[in-house]
């Protein structure tokens, strides 16, 4: 195989050579957030003159006023003022469970100088994801289980070194990425006795060689996606993968999640970038013989290890498919007259074969919420601008500011191929009353994923539990499941007697030929509630229920983890999960990865035990 390797940035394949320093330290909870999504100095706060406020310089975001949010929290979700939720200190070592220590296995790995550590901020780093109730706690409560030790593996040598010794003493092992799940993923069982590892995969962020004849690059899997595409980036080159999360996710954790991208139309989701991927098991490295296109061998082991959600063993190296830096990147937007126009707008582009790299349609509310986070323009002239723009939509061409719906879009590729695709796009779009909205617009509404993720965590100050889950469904049921699951949230919530209107919202954001991924927002005002994230979840069990009911998936690309186990049964059938249970027997007979994700490594009539420990903790609080 023919490679070109840089001396500087891409290595080759020892433990511990240096790389470009990645942007996520060892010690994580120097730079990030502990009890929140993000870095430190990026949050939304309230300031002096009781606006809205985007702290840091890391993002488009950063520095603006957002004079509009406020008034619009507390008119669609009750937000007061004077009820804020008491700041909450930094978790001591006495708020933590004592570490459960397995002498012979520290022994042992003390021998390997693999760097390890029980601190106990390094333990509750890497002992949540981000789901509510994870947050929650941290805020509010305390885990009952945290890990008990950390370690760092340099190389996969060093990760089959402590797969092995965990082996031989029977220590439990949880892989760690990027830390970003949304699926309870990282939490520790509650009824694990033994010595819980947090195998954490951040020192190994490598690029190992680049391949520029076959346009393949193996990578070590603790890469973060900013720094893999930032690397790639100086030599031509990227993968297109970009999942919301991309600046704190993994590569191995998109594999082990079967993960998907913004940018899907064009690069695909994670088993389409795929090539080779090497996972140390407990029974040794599983991996194929070859790194070639395609195999026909029998059923496809990488399937085995796409979606594992870390219970068969970690991902150590991947082999990705890797395309050069796009020539053109362009940005757009649709702006439609309602909802069910933009639908089938989307169903057509995709029936035609022409979606830009990015495209995604925003429902009423959340074109609201939208615009709440303009920043204040300082300029007339924008300002004029944008009273013409609204004046010629809902004036002159009849839209209804409060039933309209808008898409954005991202085209990427050869200046020719994007005014051709970016032509089409638009004459499609008139066929279904949609209006170009603006490439600014367009930027903007792309770049502000990586910023909202923040908002949550001021909604926290303000008792509002708020949280965000996907699906995939057919084309012919998105229109009647994206009602019915609103329908059925707001029906769930006035029976429970929450008093302040629920926000409930939903965007399409990835197009197949055979139907979307739906995302829905959900929150609502917890003041007068005694248990809050108990009713969130059973609320959102309802939705997704409802989801169930009208032919959608558990999950498009968040995975199960241990918060939609109880839907597994039914949607991959009991000899689908028979399957599942039995590469888990074969590949790790001890338990070794027991994580307790997807109904595996348990006993059949354990499968809701975990989920009910966690309803008696979260019902503590």
């Amino acid at each position: 195989m023919s490679k070109k390797v840089s001396n500087s940035n891409i290595v080759t394949n020892n433990c511990g050579s240096e790389s470009d320093p990645p942007s996520i330290p060892k010690r994580r909870q120097e730079l990030l957030k502990w009890n929140g999504w993000g870095y430190k100095d990026s949050k939304f706060i309230l300031n002096k003159d009781n606006h809205v406020e985007f702290t840091g310089e890391r993002y488009q975001l950063s520095g603006h006023t957002m004079t509009l949010l406020r008034d619009w929290m507390m008119a669609t979700v009750g937000i007061s003022l004077e009820h804020r939720t008491p700041p909450q200190p930094e978790m001591l070592a006495k708020d933590m469970p004592t570490p459960v220590r397995n002498e012979d296995f520290i022994a042992d790995l003390r021998r390997t100088n693999i760097s390890h550590s029980d601190d106990c901020q390094d333990r509750l780093f890497r002992a949540h994801g981000h789901t509510l109730s994870e947050i929650f706690i941290l805020r509010e409560g305390s885990f009952k289980r945290i890990p008990d030790l950390v370690v760092w593996p340099n190389c996969h040598n060093d990760v089959v070194k402590i797969v092995e010794l965990a082996n031989k003493h029977n220590v439990c092992i949880i892989p760690f990425g990027g830390g970003t799940s949304v699926s309870e993923a990282l939490m520790c069982p509650t009824e694990e006795t033994r010595m819980i590892v947090s195998l954490d995969m951040s020192q190994m962020n490598r690029i190992l060689w680049v391949d520029e004849k076959n346009l393949v690059a193996h990578i070590e899997a603790g890469i973060i996606g900013q720094d893999l595409e930032r690397l790639l980036g100086k030599k031509g080159y990227c993968t297109g993968h970009e999942p919301d999360s991309m600046e704190f996710s993994s590569l191995g954790g998109w594999v082990a999640t079967r993960a998907s991208g913004m940018k899907k139309n064009i690069y695909g989701n994670i088993e389409d970038l795929v090539v080779h991927v090497k996972c140390v098991t407990p029974k040794g490295t599983l991996e194929k013989s070859c790194q070639v296109p395609r195999m026909s061998c029998g059923p496809d082991i990488h399937h085995f290890i796409l979606g594992s959600e870390g219970t068969l063993g970690v991902v150590t190296e991947v082999t990705m498919k890797i395309r050069p830096v796009p020539e053109c990147k362009r940005y757009g937007s649709i702006v439609f007259p309602n909802f069910e126009n933009g639908v089938a707008c989307l169903r057509e582009i995709a029936k035609q074969k022409c979606a830009p790299a990015s495209i995604r349609l925003m429902d009423n509310e959340q074109f609201q919420f939208g615009h709440a986070l303009k920043p204040e323009s300082k300029s007339v002239f924008t300002n004029f601008i944008d009273g013409l723009k609204k004046f010629y939509i809902t004036r002159i061409k009849g839209f209804d500011v409060n039933k309209l719906a808008v898409a954005t879009l991202l085209f990427e590729g050869a200046k020719k191929d994007v005014d051709a695709q970016e032509k089409r796009v638009y004459e499609i779009a008139a066929q279904f009353g949609g209006l170009a909205g603006g490439a600014e617009n367009g930027e903007r509404g792309y770049m502000l994923t990586f910023a909202i993720a923040y908002i949550r965590d001021l909604g926290f100050e303000y008792y509002i539990v708020a949280e965000s889950f996907e699906t995939s469904v057919p084309w012919d049921r998105c229109l009647d499941l994206c009602t019915n699951v609103k329908d059925r949230l707001h029906r769930e919530c006035k029976e429970r007697g929450i008093q302040f209107p629920p926000y409930i919202t939903c965007r399409v954001t990835q197009c197949y030929d055979a139907g979307a991924c739906v995302y829905f927002y959900f929150g609502f005002n917890y003041r007068g509630i005694q248990n809050p994230v108990q009713m969130y979840e059973d609320i959102e069990a309802c939705a997704r229920d409802e989801i169930l009911a009208n032919g959608g998936s558990i999950s498009h690309h968040h995975g199960v983890g241990k918060l939609r186990k109880r839907w597994l049964r039914k949607t991959i059938g009991d000899v689908g999960l028979g399957a599942m249970r039995a590469i888990k027997e074969y590949v790790d007979p001890q338990n070794i990865f027991g994580c307790k994700n997807l109904m595996v490594g348990e006993p059949e009539q354990a499968d809701h035990t975990a989920e009910q420990m966690k309803n008696v903790l979260v019902s503590k609080l």
